[in-house]
């Protein structure tokens, strides 16, 4: 453990180096995430292009699952460039970091479509994805390490919460060029091909940020322990291999970074998807709303920051925690009434109900794009989840073809097992008519009616959403790099932040829309960010210690 030390050195001046380093390190930090941030603003588009041979649900689950494959192997990144970047030093590894991912970010501009050259074109956009997730892996905790042992003490918090915002900056720059390039060309040219312009531009961004990492000298803590022969000749053993900085390890993930992930990415990447996929709200208008929130909120990472120096890091994330899993579910009821009134109302007013023997209803969709549904329960439930309507589960005894009531029409599904493909197709076409008439007939509408959008008010529960977000991120760099020594800090701290933010935050999309497609209710999704947040509030309150006035130099 890190010991603390006096408080005289708190008030250090903040050098020339200091304001260059936390420059350079944002900037370049915005880029990496501008990169990784494009496939998830477009992954809707993604998956007609890429994953055009499945269902429209399917491909829709399989984009987000390939856009989840860039998170999964955040944490081998985190432990190939940790243990670069503690062996080698940390200037080095964010050179190496900042081009695979610039690299592998423009190539995907230039990939070739499921059309072109078949299955092929998603099996190099996972590469490519995970090539992505591998750099991102090594990038953050390299940045914050470095930003850290260059703050004096007790501003740790103001000069790494400048980390943090180039998470959402980077994001916030995505969305900025998609919907200039959106608008430039319009919407049929930027669905055909001008979505690759984004990806493309990556190239520019990258020489600039290889050019800024140029600038930067090795951190002094770093250059201070190589100096006296104290670094670690093994980071990894000493990291995950002696319980007692493992114990550390296992705290800072859950009793942290877990939950700090999935509010994370619930006020910024769910709530986008929430909006075009759930609510149907047009992609400009969403990306827009996102985007304001995303900039009111932000100067609230450096505020909260500023603040964990003066009262320490863990109460205000583990505040953010609580705060979030008490307020979603009425939050998000919240944002439907205000972005689709219309399908509140309809939801109210017509309620569904699928009437099924439970055997015969499987997930809702298939993360491998391998499998058809071809129950009669799984094709209404099938239709239902596509088409946003909430519905109620009945059972039925065994062997009954599932049924859906739809206010008080009624509609009998059929089996699909056996039927050759063609007559599969045309009996299906014929029952989603039916049930699409009744839908439609019943209030249910086929997308928000932009003149209902109360943009406003969906703005500033967004804004709401995302600074919960400053509440759990703000802090938690300068918390991670005090928890470790120097000799593994890199490698110690990336691990558990990428777990947490690859894993647990980067699978909560389909996780969500999974949960979503089984029970009927389009908020069911939030009990995962929820069980989450709130496993890591009883964990960090109870197990994990306030960091602020640790010696990192130790």
């Amino acid at each position: 453990m890190n010991t603390a030390v006096p408080a005289a050195g708190a008030k250090a001046p903040m050098t020339r180096e200091e304001k260059r380093v936390i420059l350079a390190s944002s900037l370049g930090t915005v880029f990496e995430w501008y990169d990784f941030y494009l496939y998830g603003s477009l992954a809707a588009i993604i998956a007609v292009h890429f994953f055009s041979g499945v269902n429209p649900t399917a491909g829709f689950i399989f984009a987000l699952l390939a856009f989840a494959a860039g998170f999964a192997v955040r944490p081998f990144g985190a432990l190939v460039f940790g243990r670069l970047g503690d062996l080698v030093g940390r200037k080095y590894t964010f050179l190496v970091t900042i081009v695979l991912m610039g690299a592998s970010t423009f190539l995907v501009g230039i990939l070739p479509t499921y059309e072109s050259i078949g299955m092929i074109a998603p099996i190099i956009l996972i590469i490519l994805r995970l090539l992505q997730g591998l750099a991102l892996g090594g990038e953050y905790g390299g940045a914050a390490t470095y930003v850290a042992e260059h703050a004096p003490h007790g501003r740790r918090g103001f000069f790494t919460s400048w980390i943090q915002t180039t998470a959402t900056m980077g994001l916030f720059l995505s969305l900025l060029v998609i919907l200039g390039v959106r608008t430039a060309l319009g919407e049929e040219a930027f669905r055909a091909w001008g979505w690759r312009i984004p990806f493309l531009i990556s190239i520019v961004l990258l020489a600039v940020s290889v050019w800024i990492r140029m600038q930067l000298h090795e951190s002094p803590a770093f250059k201070k322990m190589k100096e006296e022969g104290k670094g670690s000749k093994s980071p990894l053993k000493e990291s995950f291999g002696q319980w007692a900085n493992l114990k550390l390890v296992l705290l800072a993930l859950f009793g942290l970074a877990a939950g700090q992930a999935v509010v994370w990415y619930t006020g910024q990447f769910y709530a986008l998807f929430f909006l075009t996929q759930t609510l149907k709200v047009e992609a400009n208008s969403a990306n827009i709303m996102i985007a304001i929130a995303l900039l009111l909120a932000t100067p609230f990472f450096v505020f909260w920051g500023w603040l964990s120096d003066k009262i320490g890091r863990k109460p205000i994330i583990l505040a953010g925690c609580l705060i979030a899993a008490l307020t979603y579910f009425p939050i998000f009821k919240a944002i439907t009434h205000y972005a689709n009134p219309a399908l509140e109302r309809a939801q109210a007013e017509a309620p569904v109900t699928v009437i099924a023997d439970p055997a015969a209803c499987s997930f809702q969709f298939n993360p491998v794009g391998t499998s058809s549904f071809t129950s009669s329960c799984d094709i209404v439930k099938s239709f239902l989840a596509r088409n946003s309507v909430n519905y109620d589960n009945q059972a039925a005894p065994a062997g009954t073809v599932a049924k859906v009531r739809i206010g008080k029409d009624e509609f009998e599904s059929f089996e699909g097992a056996g039927m050759d493909k063609a007559a599969f197709t045309a009996r299906s076409a014929e029952l989603n008519k039916s049930l699409t008439q009744s839908i439609r007939d019943h209030g249910y509408p086929a997308g928000a009616n932009p003149a209902e959008v109360n943009k406003p008010m969906v703005v500033f529960f967004l804004f709401i959403l995302v600074l919960y977000v400053t509440m759990v991120y703000g802090p938690i760099a300068a918390m991670l790099v005090e928890m470790f020594p120097t000799r593994i800090r890199y490698t110690s701290m990336s691990l558990p932040y990428h777990i947490g933010n690859g894993w647990f935050g980067g699978f909560l999309p389909p996780v969500a829309f999974a949960v979503v497609a089984a029970t009927g209710n389009i908020y069911d999704g939030l009990w995962y960010p929820i069980i989450i947040a709130l496993m890591t509030l009883v964990v960090g309150a109870l197990f994990v210690r306030e960091t602020k006035d640790n010696d990192i130099n130790a």
